[in-house]
């Protein structure tokens, strides 16, 4: 683990590695969700697709490495899949209606739901910089929300949602990655997501087009390399350094939509991303104060 610590370029490559994925993932999403490659398939079903595929990557290489599954909190586990499968469900929902750019801003507030969630879970006392930087974030949404009679965009409360469920996974996962392997996170995570998924997408299944299938798969295996890249970037240097660079996926996305969608962003998406990024930014550079106080 020392040697990995000692190599913090190659820890940022794959932090905004991870990022292109990610941001590509979301891209997928939307080309499902629209009729870009066919009729519109519901969130649930991508969502299902995205456990479906993943599994099969990320249980390669539990194969590989011939991962065992030991005393597992099952319990944890599937409140951690329950919420991961409900953020993503309203984040590929969310992108099928407003741009790239304002989905992945708003992603951006599940460290602010996270760190909310600890004081009252976790028992965490918050400070002024912190709150400060919450605060900053939580206003960044506001304007992405553009809180008006004609320029209101509801589909933004889905992404909303989704960081929100995903702050409120994040603490459970600071419980699991302290007692059990990543490999054996990730491996469960996937198992129950695949389960609970496709419960719920065969409400709304219909049969995807031969693209959809290729979008589809390459959502998953986007998915699970964004996931591997994130890990091994944090092994590699500390998260002060690296998790700045996971902003990169408002970068990738805006780029995305650009090329592809030929969606510009207007001021109102610009200057929402930033102020949240800015509060988003602060709130990581405080916890890795704090972390290396500890």
């Amino acid at each position: 683990m020392t040697a990995k610590r000692e190599n913090p370029t190659l820890a940022i490559a794959l932090m905004v590695l991870a990022t292109v994925f990610i941001a590509a993932t979301t891209l997928l999403a939307k080309a499902l969700g629209t009729d870009t490659l066919g009729p519109p398939l519901h969130a649930l079903q991508i969502s299902q697709g995205r456990f479906i595929f993943a599994l099969m990557a990320i249980g390669s290489v539990a194969v590989l490495m011939r991962a065992k599954i030991r005393a597992p909190n099952m319990k944890l586990h599937l409140r951690r899949t329950l919420l991961g499968w409900a953020g993503v469900s309203l984040m590929f929902a969310s992108v099928a209606f407003i741009p790239l750019t304002d989905a992945s801003a708003i992603s951006f507030l599940n460290p602010v739901f996270a760190m909310i969630l600890a004081i009252f879970v976790l028992g965490e006392k918050v400070g002024r910089i912190r709150w400060t930087a919450a605060a900053i974030a939580l206003i960044g949404a506001l304007i992405l929300l553009r809180p008006g009679p004609s320029t209101f965009q509801p589909a933004a409360l889905l992404a909303l949602g989704a960081a929100m469920l995903f702050g409120i996974e994040i603490t459970i996962i600071k419980f699991l990655s302290g007692r059990e392997k990543a490999i054996q996170i990730l491996l469960i995570n996937n198992m129950l997501g695949v389960c609970i998924a496709t419960f719920a997408a065969s409400f709304v299944w219909q049969m995807p087009t031969a693209l959809q299938w290729a979008a589809l798969a390459s959502l998953g295996i986007f998915m699970a390399m964004a996931q591997t890249c994130f890990v091994h970037s944090l092994a590699r240097a500390d998260s002060s350094l690296v998790v700045p660079f996971s902003y990169g996926t408002l970068v990738f996305a805006t780029l995305y939509d650009l090329l592809i969608y030929d969606v510009v962003p207007d001021v109102i998406s610009i200057s929402g991303a930033v102020v949240i990024i800015a509060g988003a930014a602060l709130l990581a550079f405080r916890e890795a104060q704090l972390a290396r106080s500890r």
